[in-house]
């Protein structure tokens, strides 16, 4: 299994053994129950779905419901899909927690940074602001945005104002600092994407540096 389910718990420091101060992000890492298993046979894909985060049965639809009671360990937030090279280690109910990583190990961190609403180019791609001389107009405009003639249009992916934030992030490459099993904490050095209690998919990097 090379990932797991998470809930960002918040950002903290501690020591290394050398004295020196350690910036990290606490995340509450599973544990995880394994929902449904696909096969190679079956399937077409090895893969295993896993589920993180209780919730009531008055907030679960019915067809979920009939998926997870073939389990018998309750109903879930987040579900996620996973694959994987075989499934024969793998058994409905089993759950997966923060001890497949160990203390050194390099990951990645997916998540959903925060929503920050419509913004300007100043803000969303760190443009320069205009002069303030008198008679300047353009103090925090984008300015020209299109083509005198040719091709006379704005070109796809221009740089301007709009929606800042709330997509898909990747971390890449980050290293697992500490390992609380006994509370299924990962303590990984640096930020991660996500604001308080975001959830986030961790997973063993493929990248080595």
């Amino acid at each position: 299994m090379r990932t797991i389910i998470g809930r960002k718990v918040g950002m903290t420091q501690i020591f290394a053994a050398d004295g020196s101060v350690v910036p990290v992000t606490v995340v509450q890492a599973g544990p995880c129950t394994i929902t449904q298993i696909k096969t190679l046979e079956r399937d077409g894909y090895p893969a295993v779905q896993l589920a993180f985060g209780t919730k009531k049965a008055k907030h679960t639809n019915r067809p979920l419901q009939g998926h997870l009671d073939k389990v018998g360990k309750g109903y879930f937030k987040v579900l996620q899909e996973v694959r994987v090279d075989q499934t024969d280690d793998f058994q409905l109910g089993d759950e997966i927690k923060a001890d497949i990583f160990q203390i050194g190990e390099r990951v990645d961190v997916i998540g959903t940074s925060k929503g920050k609403g419509f913004s300007g180019t100043i803000k969303r791609w760190r443009f320069h602001r205009g002069p303030t001389t008198h008679g300047c107009k353009n103090i925090r405009e984008a300015g020209s945005t299109g083509c005198a003639t040719y091709p006379g249009r704005v070109i796809k992916g221009k740089h301007m104002a709009g929606q800042l934030g709330n997509k898909r992030i990747t971390t890449m490459n980050l290293r697992v600092v500490d390992i609380q099993a006994e509370n299924d904490l990962l303590l990984i050095r640096g930020a991660i994407p996500g604001a308080k209690n975001g959830i986030v998919y961790i997973r063993k990097t493929n990248r080595v540096r």
